[in-house]
This record gives structure tokens, sequence and C-alpha cells, in this order.
């Protein structure tokens, strides 16, 4: 017999879990340390409930999200096609869909919903069994998912339910025994799911507010203060033209409205040239294109910011169309481009940091945008990121003295035709 330490109790023998658990209980505890992507996750669950004996035909369930743009995220398996997603946006509560559907019940607090579409007497309250009906379903059950923390989707403030549908096609729909197996899988079910839930909110939250590139950084533990590195990247600062008059004369609503928009218009292209905006300061903005992501060094960096403030001057366009339908005033923006390295970390106090760019290259960028407003260009480049794009159609604007840097600097503008329609 091996010996027990002193101080330690050697502790009972216990039945293997194996004998204890169900297959599909098995499945949603034991993860071996791997994140498992939920279409997986709902395949596999569904996949072994059927070797038990559990006759689905179609399940589906919603996984809340914490993002701007989504609500939830919906998953639908169904027995010979596998899982699909559907996002939906914060306005489906509003929808006649979501407010006729039993899920809209389950949100309110309801126990259970079963409906037995094969039996001729069964109310047919909700508008999606009429189309399970037609798949051939004959029994329907919905259970509530009960998490602890998340966005509310419950009747009550601070209740976060969700939920999970059953359906079968065997005549006769689901047994007694299946239906109460079913329900007592349930707590295992939102543990699960909403430690897939949390792993996705998490990285949801992180990338909205730091972005892309330090969101992952930060998931994979560099988050410690001090902590940087160098970096080479071409910088982009914007800023809008006349905000500070403009907020005073409108009402707040009607500024962040714009706001809005301004970003929309800026940032969708620096990300569709796999820029990173690291943060919004004010009505400014500052991002980087890294020269180490993708091959060609600092001139194919450089020719990324310039196609995406090209880009960015068209969405501007397009949005200052619809403003002068409404009669309200344009958007003007000035953009500063320049090249160089810049130290990319976290700063900041002890319990609270930022992940950003800090360096001479960011400096002098600053120094640049302000000139776009001396200058009345909407765009400027220094004379480095210039150097580095020479097949681009921009012009020397002369040398410039900027704050800071000893010499005069020689800036360079886009060409009057490539801004065309942007006054």
């Amino acid at each position: 017999m091996t010996p027990v330490a002193k101080g330690v109790e050697r502790l009972p023998s216990w039945p293997d879990s194996r004998l204890v658990l169900t297959p599909a209980a098995r499945w949603l505890v034991e993860h071996d340390g791997k994140i498992i992507p939920m279409p997986d996750l709902i395949e596999g669950f569904c996949r072994r409930l059927i070797a038990e004996g559990i006759p689905l035909f179609r399940v589906t369930t919603g996984q809340p999200s914490m993002h701007p743009l989504t609500f939830t995220r919906g998953f639908t398996w169904q027995r010979d096609s596998g899982v699909t997603m559907t996002e939906r946006g914060h306005g489906v509560v509003r929808t006649a869909e979501y407010l006729n559907s039993p899920i809209a019940v389950i949100h309110q607090g309801a126990a259970a919903i079963r409906r037995r579409l094969d039996l001729a007497d069964t109310p047919m309250d909700f508008g999606i069994l009429h189309d399970l009906k037609a798949m051939g379903v004959t029994d329907y059950l919905v259970l509530p998912m009960r998490f602890t923390q998340g966005p509310g989707m419950g009747g009550n403030e601070g209740q976060n339910i969700s939920f999970m549908s059953f359906a079968t096609d065997r005549p006769g729909g689901f047994r007694p025994e299946e239906l109460s197996y079913l329900e007592e899988l349930m707590p295992l079910v939102a543990l699960r799911f909403e430690l897939e839930a949390g792993r996705r909110m998490t990285r949801d939250l992180l990338t909205t507010y730091l972005g892309r590139g330090p969101a992952k950084r930060v998931l994979k533990g560099n988050f410690m203060r001090g902590r940087g590195y160098e970096v080479e990247a071409a910088i982009w600062l914007s800023d809008l033209r006349g905000f500070t008059a403009f907020s005073d004369r409108h009402p707040p609503q009607e500024v962040v409205a714009m706001l809005d928009s301004y970003f929309d218009a800026m940032a969708a292209p620096i990300q569709a040239h796999d820029g990173e905006v690291l943060k919004f300061i004010g009505d400014g903005l500052l991002a980087i294109f890294r020269v180490d992501d993708k091959p060609g060094g600092r001139e194919e960096a450089c020719h990324r910011a310039l196609s995406a403030a090209r880009e960015a001057f068209t969405g501007l366009y397009e949005l200052n169309q619809g403003r002068a339908i409404e009669g309200a005033p344009p958007v003007r923006v000035g953009i500063a481009l320049h090249v160089g390295k810049v130290v990319f970390g976290n700063i900041g106090a002890r319990d609270r940091l930022d992940f950003t760019v800090i360096g001479r290259a960011v400096n002098e960028v600053a120094r640049v945008e302000t000139q776009t407003k001396i200058l009345d260009r909407p765009l400027l480049t220094s004379a480095a990121f210039a150097a580095e794009v020479q097949d681009c159609p921009l012009v020397s604007v002369g040398f410039h003295a900027l704050r800071g840097v000893q010499q005069p600097q020689e800036l360079f503008a886009l060409t009057g035709e490539c801004l065309a329609g942007y006054e």
C-alpha cells in the first residue's frame, strides 16, 4: 500500500464519473482545457442525445452578446444539416417575430413551453409552430437557460435568461422520461453555454474598446503595466473641423449621431486595409498600419494607409450628400499620415491602463495634422511617408516649421483630382 503523507487524508474511492454522467452530460462538462466553438459544442451535444435515444429533429438556442451591433447570436441545429448561426441586432426585441414567439414568453419567466403538434386541439399560438408542423415536427419543447451574468434578457431587472428548444418528428412526440431528462440537463447546458458566451463577450468587448490587435494581445496575457515594444508603422491621425462650434450649436444627441457617422466613414476603410484603430480622442482618431503585418515593408504599409484615406474621403462625400438633403452642414476633416517607429504597449496608472502608441513619430504626425488646419488641406503627409508612395499623386506644399521639430519639414498633399467631390 502506498504510504500517505502526514496530514493528508486518503480520498475515498468513488465510482468512475463516466458511470454517473450520461454521454451528453459528460460532453458538457469535459473540455480538457480546450475551447470548443459554439457550433461544434451544439453539434456534439445533439449527436450524443440522439445516441442516447432522444429522437431530436431540430434544436435552437440563443447566446447573449455584448457587441454594439449584435444583441444575440442564434444557433439552429437540424438533424440532416448541422448547425447554422444567425446574428440579430438590438432592435430584434421590438419586432413582431420576437414578440409573437415562445422565446419572448420564456424571457418573461415561463418555466417551460410545450406544444404537441400532432394533436388536433393543440393551440397554434406562436408563428413558429406553423413552420415546424410543415416540417413534420410532432412535439416542440422550449426550456429556459438561466445565466449568472451578461446583458439582461429577462422580464425583470437583472434576469439573464436564454433558451433552448427541442423538436422531434417521431410519431407520438417526446416520452415523459425524455422530457424530464432534457429538463434535468438544462443547468449543465447553461453552465457550459455561459462559459462559451463569456469568452465571446470578453473578446467582443475588448475588440470594441481596444481594437483587434490590442484585444488579441490582452487575451494572450499581455496586460501588465510597463510592457511595451517597438514597431514600425504608417501612422494616421485625423481630426474633425469645426467640432467645437458645431457641438455648441446643436443638441447632444445630434452631436453624437454626427460623430458616429463621421467615425464610421473613417474607421471602416482603415480596418478594410488591415489598419488598427487605436483610439478615438474626442473628435480625433489615431490608427496604425503595421509594417510587419504584411510583406512589402514600409512601402506596402504606406500604400494601405493612403488607400484608406482616399476611401475615407469618398465615404465623407457620400455622408455629406445625405446631410445636404437634410439641411445639415457638411463634415470636414484633416488627415495626417506619417511613417516611423513607435512604442506600442500598456501605459497608465496602476489600475487604469491604456493600450496605445507613443514616441517621436506619434508627436510628429500630430504636428503634421495641425498643419492641415493652417494650410487648409484635408490631407497632408510627411516627406518620409511620401517617399514610400512615389507612384501616388502627392505634391509638395513646401517646407514648414513643426513645433518640437528642429528643422522645417517638407509636407505633401493629394492632388485636387484625387479629392474631386470632397468639397
